[in-house]
């Protein structure tokens, strides 16, 4: 049977939500070999357990990975095409939230971490990706050097309302797009693609964490203004992520696919 997907993967932020459950849908969809990075080790080797008991012939290599070390990334990505031998898919998913406080009561340190995190670590994380797809075999039109697929946010493209002021994680996936489309542009010579996810609110153990779930609170009264009116689930933004990383969207480039249940076009 014919598959979508083939080769190596790599994907950050694997040990929970989105980036777990791409891990799923990558094996689902045919991928054979995938590294899976994070700093949460118990989590992550639940995950490789996850992974070894649905789909015994994926072989996992598990990674303890802060995308805030640039060393531990090089090592990390020398790691994977040390045992794999190639990288053809690469989801740089890993990002953390912020407290939600108004920009004059957020701390330094907190900005600085959230950029870290999700932009500095990004940065990082293609920087290496892309060293290693460049003197890869290119593997013609559809499939190319490799493929890179950046999570950012629907609040990548707008800001959230005055009710949810998250405006260090706002600022970090807004630089996330600007990173995707300026590599894009740089590296399709190459025959590399890249390109961005912007999830709406998904219900991920992140979102579920730090965010009200009552059915009067902020998150909801945000939630009843999209067409659909639901909060959406890991599953649906990783068959996304595997369509991006498929051939079937093998002319997309430097392109930021919404994924937010309608809540940016009103």
């Amino acid at each position: 049977m014919a598959t979508l997907l083939k080769g190596t993967a790599f994907i950050t932020g694997a040990a929970s939500g989105i980036g777990q459950h791409t891990a799923f849908a990558f094996a689902r969809h045919g991928i054979t070999k995938l590294a899976l990075a994070d700093i949460n080790m118990p989590n992550l080797e639940r995950t490789q357990q996850i992974l070894k008991e649905r789909f015994p012939n994926v072989e996992v290599l598990p990674l303890r990975m802060d995308v805030r070390n640039h060393q531990e990334i090089k090592d990390g990505i020398a790691e994977i095409t040390s045992k794999f031998g190639r990288l053809d898919v690469a989801v740089n998913n890993a990002g953390i939230g912020g407290s939600g406080k108004l920009t004059h009561e957020t701390e330094d340190e907190e900005i600085e971490r959230v950029m870290d995190v999700n932009i500095h670590g990004v940065y990082r994380c293609q920087k290496e990706e892309l060293a290693v797809m460049v003197k890869q075999e290119d593997l013609g039109p559809r499939d190319g050097r490799g493929r890179i697929i950046n999570i950012a946010s629907m609040y990548g493209i707008i800001a959230p309302n005055s009710r949810l002021p998250h405006t260090a994680y706002t600022t970090s996936k807004h630089a996330v797009v600007g990173l995707t489309k300026g590599d894009a542009n740089a590296y399709a010579d190459y025959n590399i693609r890249i390109n961005a996810i912007c999830p709406g609110y998904i219900g991920t153990p992140l979102v579920k964490g730090a965010m009200d779930m009552s059915r009067d609170g902020p998150l909801q009264q945000d939630l009843d203004r999209a067409p659909l009116r639901r909060i959406g689930t890991m599953e649906e933004i990783a068959d996304s992520i595997v369509c991006l990383a498929s051939p079937m969207n093998s002319y997309m480039q430097g392109a930021v696919t919404v994924v937010d249940g309608g809540f940016t076009s009103n």
